[in-house]
């Protein structure tokens, strides 16, 4: 997956009540999603319990998690994101201009994002899916979406 340009599309910051701040980075995430050919489904559930904020399927079969923070207090309340990397083919943390980027592993994709896009500032290395374990969620990802567009 190759980064946008960092920022200089003209981020805006959308610090403000957590739910509308979440709310604001999921949105971007998934409009940079399809921008990158990507199709993006919000608040998936996997095999293990755990929800995806943002689950996409790439237009090579990959899969991609990205876990929303809209805060420094909701990361270090959240230690949930390490569960999903047997899920996805890359995993990224996706958060708002003005969250301290220092504080977030360097191991995993860091995707900053506001209400109208996003921008990859650090790319995830890739982590193959088992090809049985890529089938079964590529198939559970198409129901998903099939099941919404149906209600």
């Amino acid at each position: 997956m190759s980064a946008t340009p960092l920022l200089s599309r003209g981020l805006s910051s959308i610090d403000g009540p957590r739910p509308e701040t979440t709310r604001r980075i999921t949105r971007g995430v998934a409009r940079l999603m399809v921008d990158l050919g990507h199709a993006p489904l919000v608040e998936v559930s996997l095999p293990n319990g755990r929800r995806a904020d943002v689950m996409t399927l790439g237009p090579h079969g990959e899969i991609v998690i990205c876990e929303v923070k809209s805060s420094l207090e909701d990361y270090r309340c959240d230690r949930k994101w390490g569960d999903y990397a047997p899920f996805c083919d890359r995993f990224y943390f996706a958060v708002s201009t003005g969250f301290p980027h220092d504080v977030l592993p360097d191991d995993v994709g860091l995707i900053v994002a506001d209400d109208f896009g996003g921008a990859i500032l650090r790319d995830s290395g890739p982590r193959p899916l088992a090809a049985a374990r890529r089938k079964a969620l590529t198939l559970a990802f198409a129901r998903l979406a099939a099941f919404r567009r149906s209600f």
